[in-house]
């Protein structure tokens, strides 16, 4: 199951406990709480610009991608997974 910016929710520890997938569940994710949220930034913007997913878009990866960074990830690991999400999407064109 892959969400609109290539994150692989199969191998989320999270999945069926505190959320369905991001696509299931139109990204009203259980994490975007901590960030002042009710959805996604990145799920929202897809869906506003009328996109399947962020591989539609020039400007990936945007700042959004970038500022979306998991407390508890190393900037390497940030990146890894950045880099892991572009490969997913370019593949799914």
């Amino acid at each position: 199951m892959i969400c609109v910016c290539g994150a692989n929710c199969d191998g989320c520890i999270h999945l069926n406990d505190e959320c369905a997938g991001c696509n299931a569940i139109e990204g009203k994710v259980y994490w975007a709480q901590y960030i002042g949220a009710d959805i996604c930034p990145v799920y929202k913007c897809v869906k506003e610009k009328g996109y399947r997913n962020c591989g539609a878009c020039s400007q990936i990866p945007c700042e959004l991608w970038i500022s979306l960074k998991d407390p508890s990830w190393s900037e390497e690991e940030h990146q890894k997974s950045i880099q892991d999400r572009l490969s997913i999407l370019k593949g799914s064109r």
